[in-house]
């Protein structure tokens, strides 16, 4: 069994992560729904804020962490964004009299 080293244990999830944050943004751009689609991009986010930080760690250099932590604000402030202008389905039997 070969030896791996931990940079390389955390490049390798990194790469995972961002893997999977790849088919989230296929789910962004092809829907089917809305929800669907601000749900892909809280993973594109949460998967892109992840990455940077497994990447910053493994090779030690700290502005990565530094765009992990803008990511995280911009991430937050786009999908109430993206929430506050998506349109309200009114089909009259869930709401309150």
């Amino acid at each position: 069994m070969p030896f791996v080293s931990m940079t390389e244990g955390l490049i390798a999830a990194a790469a995972a992560v961002l893997l999977t944050t790849l088919f989230g943004l296929l789910r962004v751009l092809r829907g089917p729904s809305l929800t669907d689609r601000i749900m892909a991009a809280q993973l594109v986010g949460t998967g892109s804020i992840g990455a940077l930080l497994l990447a910053g760690i493994a090779t030690g250099q700290a502005p990565l962490l530094d765009m992990a932590l803008i990511l995280a604000l911009l991430a937050a402030f786009a999908i109430v964004a993206m929430v506050r202008t998506a349109p309200t389905r009114t089909s009259g039997a869930d709401e309150p009299p």
